[in-house]
């Protein structure tokens, strides 16, 4: 276990902002491997590195060091869906928000008026964008696509039912964002008078 590891929930997000899970992971050792390694961390942060680049250096370098931990130890080729569920679950016990329980009083009321027992748990959202950062870590540091483990299918069906079970337990249901409409460049040609042919170009929105 990381006992030494310190991690907050800043909230709910998507998965390319927000919702992070801050973390401060022990140091990796830094072994040269030529293949995919969790032994060669992201490199420390320049000035110009964006808050999203540094939460996902953090959230690498935390779920390494989580493998690293388990025994026998699992090397990242090792890794697959059920470590990445694992370490979810695990997480959960850092989580600051309230879980209602069936049977508890409190279940499906958004705003409840005291205190109760059940426990607390990450926030659907932040594991969602969670997610999303160690996905492209993954391919970033020698990963390969198809072999992601982070885009399994399992990881997609786990983070729907966290959704949807946290939705009904604390009375908010989740709103999907609607997709905002695009511009479509659409080009029709007339004749002009002289039996030329120009082109009228016209924004229209499509969904």
């Amino acid at each position: 276990m990381m006992s030494s590891e310190k991690i907050r929930e800043v909230g709910e997000g998507s998965s390319s902002s927000g919702g992070a899970i801050n973390t401060i992971a022990p140091p990796l050792n830094n072994h040269h491997h030529h293949s995919l390694s969790l032994s060669a961390p992201i490199p420390a942060p320049t000035p110009q590195l964006s808050r999203y680049e540094s939460q996902k250096r953090r959230d690498w370098n935390t779920f390494g060091q989580y493998l690293k931990n388990q025994r026998p130890p699992v090397s990242l080729p090792q890794c697959n869906y059920s470590h990445v569920l694992d370490f979810l679950r695990y997480l959960d016990q850092f989580g600051k928000t309230k879980v209602h329980l069936h049977g508890c009083l409190f279940f499906g009321q958004p705003e409840p008026p005291g205190p109760c027992t059940c426990p607390l748990r990450q926030a659907w959202g932040s594991l969602d964008a969670l997610i999303g950062r160690l996905r492209a870590a993954y391919e970033e540091n020698g990963g390969l696509q198809e072999t992601n483990p982070f885009a399994s299918g399992a990881i997609r069906v786990y983070l729907r039912e966290v959704r949807d079970s946290q939705a009904k337990a604390r009375g908010i249901p989740y709103k999907k964002k609607k997709k905002k409409k695009r511009p479509n460049l659409q080009i029709k040609a007339s004749n002009n008078n002289d039996g030329a042919t120009s082109a009228n170009f016209q924004l229209q929105s499509t969904t």
